[in-house]
């Protein structure tokens, strides 16, 4: 017996199978019903992109159009039923399906921006839909948002900053930097005596003469890199979700890092570094020298001196980190950036090993665990892999708790966040 049409938002997943066995479709019925237990009101939710995408990936585009076709008469029929539902009817006209129902509010200030020369580009004058006002629509009523270099098209929504996650990874990250610094104060009570255990061969270092001054470069690479960051992150939109992402990626690495040189004492990488095991008394002292260690971030700039903390370098860490957040939250077209960002990278780490602070493998897993950590991290929160998948909610608790509210890629969007100087504002946004 034929499905009735004209009350969908009713149907079970036994109708809803119904109608796509009598319309040829019977091949998806296991997916669409069984293992997606699709209903009446979520069918007429459907949309060709869900089809597309995560999780259902339909493949073959002649199935893909013909359903699409089936779902717009079916939505077509039930208006009034969609309406209810709070969903858009399948008639309405383009720049309605883009720019979505009432009540929210889309800008878009200045003329037909490009994106290889900015990072949003509008397609007509302005773009507003104001408290259901939808009088001022531009000409393909069609926004694009720069994801690094590409244009897609895109709903320029907001994006909730969720300060109070912010905090949150920024407390992690707080004491996290206050732990790695009692660790490596527990490490220099264990350093390896030279005498009994001298330096590891170590094919770089044993070929590279040491340069005296290469450290204190390597540490101004990072410090370049930091201001470079600090710039954007001032100017990007979406600042508090680059913040978010910064604090658990490297309270993340550092914990490991905790972790991988409380285990494994490596002896000295060279005789130039006068260390040997020191104590520090009882409980309180080992807290005031972390307390000496966490205030001048680790750095021997600031007058800090550390020995032990050689698997992995946290410098490495950090400046490695930094570079990848400037590459990934300025438009591919800013090629300047990007080279700067690259070279101090670069650099930074030769002048690490010219300095012979660090083993060259020191060195190399810190590179290797941060890039792979910060492409697995924003992979999963690109493509919002981690909300079909119960093993990754529970191996990345921490990263499904930050990232559940951030739908997609973040676009690079810049703004001046103060009221004065009017040109600023005026010329950044």
């Amino acid at each position: 017996m034929e499905v009735l049409e004209d009350s969908v938002s009713a149907w079970s997943c036994k109708q809803v199978a119904q109608w796509l066995q009598e319309r040829g479709f019977g091949e998806y019925v296991e997916l669409l019903c069984g293992q997606h237990r699709l209903d009446g009101p979520s069918l007429l939710a459907l949309t060709e992109a869900d089809l597309r995408g995560p999780p259902l990936g339909l493949t073959v585009l002649g199935d893909i159009k013909r359903l699409t076709i089936a779902l717009r008469r079916l939505q077509r029929r039930n208006q009034a039923q969609l309406e209810e539902l709070g969903l858009r009817p399948a008639d309405s006209s383009p720049a309605e399906q883009l720019l979505g129902t009432a009540g929210r509010e889309w800008s878009c200030d200045g003329a037909d921006r490009r994106c290889n020369g900015g990072d949003r580009f509008y397609n007509g004058t302005e773009l507003r839909l104001r408290n259901g006002d939808r009088s001022a629509l531009c000409s393909a009523s069609t926004a694009h948002t720069h994801y690094n270099g590409r244009c897609r098209q895109h709903l320029s929504g907001r994006l909730d900053p969720e300060v109070w996650k912010t905090t949150v990874s920024s407390i992690y990250v707080f004491f996290v930097f206050g732990f790695t610094s009692f660790i490596m104060v527990i490490v220099h009570e264990r350093v390896p005596d030279m005498r009994t255990y001298p330096p590891l061969p170590d094919i770089f270092l044993d070929s590279v003469p040491r340069i005296p001054w290469a450290f204190a470069m390597a540490e101004a690479c990072g410090v370049i890199l930091c201001y470079m960051f600090i710039l954007i992150l001032l100017l990007h939109r979406h600042r508090s979700i680059l913040f978010r992402r910064l604090c658990s990626l490297m309270g993340t690495v550092f914990l490991l890092r905790c972790c991988t040189m409380f285990v494994t004492s490596l002896s000295v990488p060279g005789q130039h570094l006068k260390c040997v095991s020191k104590t520090y008394g009882d409980i309180w002292g080992k807290m005031q020298r972390a307390l000496l260690i966490w205030s001048g971030f680790g750095m021997t700039l600031t007058g800090v001196q550390t020995c032990g903390d050689y698997m992995f370098s946290g410098h490495t860490v950090v400046i490695t980190l930094l570079n990848f957040f400037v590459t990934e939250y300025t438009p591919r077209s800013w090629n300047l950036i990007h080279t700067i960002s690259w070279v101090l990278n670069l650099f930074g780490i030769f002048f690490i090993l010219a300095a012979h602070e660090h083993y060259s493998i020191d060195v190399f897993i810190a590179f290797y665990i941060t890039t792979r950590l910060f492409l697995y991290y924003h992979t999963l929160a690109n493509t919002r892999a981690f909300q079909h998948s119960r093993r990754a909610r529970i191996w990345f608790p921490m990263f499904s708790f930050f990232e559940c509210n951030v739908n997609g890629p973040v676009p690079n969007q810049y703004h001046w966040p103060f009221s004065k100087p009017a040109f600023m504002k005026s010329m950044i946004g």
